[in-house]
């Protein structure tokens, strides 16, 4: 796991990055603190039952951004408009 990695450094480079009438930006704001469900993947939204009826995991799309420090990372946007997890392409 990569404790070592501020999640909300993170949170703050994605709300810089993303534009300013993203409702993902919006929801940013109120994100809860997740957890590291492998050594390169940080989730916030439990993922079980993915896409099925009444899951809390319903995905939408993918953004993908270029960190400085951890280069590739790909988040996984959820239905409404909610950050669902980030992927660290460099820890895979």
């Amino acid at each position: 796991m990569n404790r070592k990695i501020d999640i909300q450094e993170i949170i703050d480079f994605i709300t810089f990055n993303l534009p300013k009438e993203s409702h993902l930006r919006t929801n940013l704001n109120t994100i809860k603190l997740g957890k590291w469900e492998s050594k390169a993947y940080y989730k916030f939204v439990d993922s079980t039952d993915a896409n099925k009826p009444k899951s809390k995991w319903q995905f939408k799309e993918n953004i993908i951004l270029e960190h400085p420090k951890y280069k590739t990372i790909v988040l996984d946007i959820l239905q409404d408009d909610q950050l669902g997890g980030i992927e660290f392409i460099k820890f895979i």
